[in-house]
């Protein structure tokens, strides 16, 4: 657990939780526990037994805004990373208070690292602002991982064009089941970011709920994308199906071909493998040349042709 009072973005670390108990002359507190420190932090902030509870639920929790009668508020918002090709959504946990500000993660978060030296730069003096460039940083983040699913997109797109392989349909699959899991799990964001728009809340400046629309706007976006990311994972498996049907059919019109090819060279062996004593050709003294020099220019006619009209 780190306890820092946090003044004009200039951090003051302190060892005891217990500091953050008494409001400060100028700035607010900011602590940044763990799962294992909340029962102390319970004690002394009075934190609702319902919202320790699931920060403590290690599954996946809802974004989601409560409101309670001590004076304090608890927020979830989900924070996505990408890594190794597979896409985590881990929870960010906040207890917000008049002069105070609480994030409990279960998992290391990278906004924390990264509202660091924005809190300087901003000059930041109240815990709601931490908030809302905290929850910026969040929303942020979902572009970054936009363009690195666009990526991957446009480079499977281009895999199944060149060569069609059997792995591009799992590839495909697992990632339309990541999609449609990140726009299930977007809409309860985005309907936590319009509360924070919209909704009066006091322990949140009137002139900062004004900033919020513009988070909205981008969690609009964001789900706007996830959408357009699961046409386009519909698309891509058309392409996939399409491509394994031109391949088939092209390896069926060579085989065709092939046996086309073949079919006069049969019908001639087929009646010089007759056993008939009398066969014009049969005593001739070249006529195993003649007949096997008759069915290469046979065969290699009938290829010719194929290849000028584009069958082979």
């Amino acid at each position: 657990m780190r306890v820092r009072l946090v003044q004009n973005g200039i951090f003051t670390e302190h060892e005891h939780a217990s500091m953050a108990v008494t409001p400060p002359e100028e700035g607010f507190y900011w602590i940044d526990a763990s799962i294992e420190d909340l029962e102390e932090l319970q004690e002394l902030f009075h934190l609702h037994d319902l919202a320790v509870e699931d920060c403590m639920n290690e599954e996946e929790q809802r974004p989601k805004l409560e409101m309670y009668d001590s004076d304090h508020y608890f927020i979830v918002i989900n924070s996505i990373r990408f890594d190794d090709e597979e896409i985590f959504l881990r929870a960010l946990n906040i207890f917000l208070g008049k002069h105070y500000i609480i994030t409990v993660t279960q998992q290391k978060i990278n906004e924390l690292r990264l509202i660091k030296p924005l809190l300087l730069e901003e000059k930041v003096n109240r815990a709601d602002y931490l908030l809302y460039h905290l929850i910026d940083l969040v929303i942020d983040n979902y572009f970054t991982v936009i363009d690195r699913i666009e990526v991957k997109i446009d480079n499977l797109e281009e895999d199944i064009l060149i060569r069609t392989r059997r792995s591009h349909l799992n590839e495909i699959v697992g990632l339309r089941s990541e999609i449609l899991w990140l726009k299930k799990a977007l809409g309860p964001q985005k309907d936590l970011i319009a509360v924070l728009n919209r909704k009066e809340l006091k322990l949140i400046d009137d002139e900062l709920q004004k900033y919020f629309s513009d988070i909205y706007e981008n969690a609009v976006k964001i789900s706007e994308t996830f959408d357009t990311f699961r046409d386009l994972m519909g698309n891509l498996r058309e392409a996939y199906q399409s491509s394994v049907a031109n391949r088939a059919n092209e390896i069926m019109r060579v085989f065709t071909a092939i046996t086309t090819i073949f079919m006069p060279l049969t019908v001639i062996t087929g009646i010089y493998g007759m056993n008939f004593d009398h066969i014009p050709e049969l005593h001739m003294n070249n006529g195993y040349f003649f007949v096997l020099g008759t069915m290469v220019v046979i065969g290699t006619c009938m290829f010719l042709l194929f290849k000028k009209k584009d069958w082979l």
